[in-house]
């Protein structure tokens, strides 16, 4: 996959605030798009980057369910990423001696809208008319199904994977949850570095892994093997390493952070007539998969707001490793869009 950048002028958010100009990151094939290509756009989740061979190599790669060698692929990075585009991180750090100075926390605000927006800048950059397959996860799928109802004639295949046209109370809580974290750490709201709020996004890190396994999948993977173990340890030590991970993997806090609020944001039914109405514009070949064990978009949720896309197949696939099994059972998500066809 091949990495773009791309500056556009002028961009107004919906929350308020605008920027003069900003820069989209976005990977690709490695060919330069030609006209009438199968055309596979995927969105990634919340702290990946836009390189689906680093996030889900098996289902991304040579002779994979997307070939990026036999489609033109794109994937691009979110408002408020680590990875490149526009985010806190462009602020910089505040230094007390000068007036008025933007800090990290002056970015504005961002919604999964405004993402979409940068989807649609990307493919009128690259020239692209249609997009054959659109595939969203999690909170890309919040991204997918935002750009299905927006640009839904230039859409003929989508997949929503383990994802919501609205952000449920329950989510939001978790997402409330980790913003307490980053805020207790006193080092955050100086914004001195990109340091900042360091112990408090392993903190909040943590915190998301519980949400994103199940019960099942700690017992799994993290279980005592010692039979005489006086304190149990396994558990801790791997909330311990998945925070400082995402620290190694160069993620800030203020970018966390932003992150958060932009899940929050996430209604396609906002000034669309509600929920309902608003999946009844999505006029792409859809199928909808919910993961059994999934805590966050229980199938239960999932079963039902997929009744309201037209001619949408729902699909649960089994997992004991709860949201995560969008990661890891690619082989049923692999069967399930390549049973996709294209009418028309």
């Amino acid at each position: 996959m091949h990495l773009h950048k791309l500056t556009t002028h002028n961009f107004a958010f919906e929350a308020g605030g605008s920027l003069d100009q900003l820069e989209i990151v976005y990977h690709t094939s490695e060919r330069e798009y030609q006209q009438g290509e199968r055309v596979v756009w995927l969105c990634h989740a919340l702290t990946a980057n836009s390189d689906p061979l680093d996030w889900w190599p098996e289902m991304v790669g040579d002779g994979c369910c997307i070939d990026p060698n036999k489609d033109y692929v794109v994937c691009v990075n979110i408002f408020g990423s680590a990875y490149g585009t526009a985010g806190p991180r462009d602020f910089g750090n505040r230094d007390s001696r000068i007036p008025n100075q933007k800090g990290y926390l002056d970015f504005p605000k961002f919604t999964v809208r405004d993402t979409a927006r940068l989807f649609t800048l990307v493919r009128e950059h690259l020239g692209i008319e249609q997009v054959d397959l659109l595939v969203g996860s999690s909170i890309g799928g919040f991204h997918a199904l935002e750009w299905a109802i927006m640009e839904g004639e230039r859409i003929r295949r989508a997949a929503f994977i383990a994802t919501a046209p609205r952000v449920s109370p329950w989510l939001s809580a978790w997402m409330e949850v980790q913003r307490m974290a980053l805020e207790a750490d006193p080092t955050f709201h100086a914004c001195e570095s990109l340091d900042g709020g360091r112990k408090g996004l392993e903190a909040a890190r943590a915190i998301s892994l519980i949400s994103y396994r199940s019960f099942d999948g700690y017992n799994l993977t993290q279980y005592e093997t010692d039979d005489d173990c006086l304190f149990a340890s396994r558990a801790a030590s791997y909330e311990r390493y998945q925070g400082e991970k995402l620290v190694k993997r160069g993620f800030d806090a203020y970018s966390y952070y932003y992150l958060l609020h932009c899940v929050d944001s996430q209604n396609v039914g906002r000034h669309r007539g509600g929920i309902k109405t608003a999946l009844a514009q999505i006029k792409a070949q859809t199928v909808v998969i919910a993961i059994t064990s999934d805590g966050l978009f229980p199938p239960c949720e999932s079963s039902e707001w997929a009744k309201h896309i037209p001619h949408a197949k729902y699909y649960e696939i089994e997992s004991r490793f709860g949201h995560d099994g969008f990661l890891l059972e690619t082989e049923q998500i692999t069967q399930i869009i390549n049973s996709l066809e294209v009418k028309g």
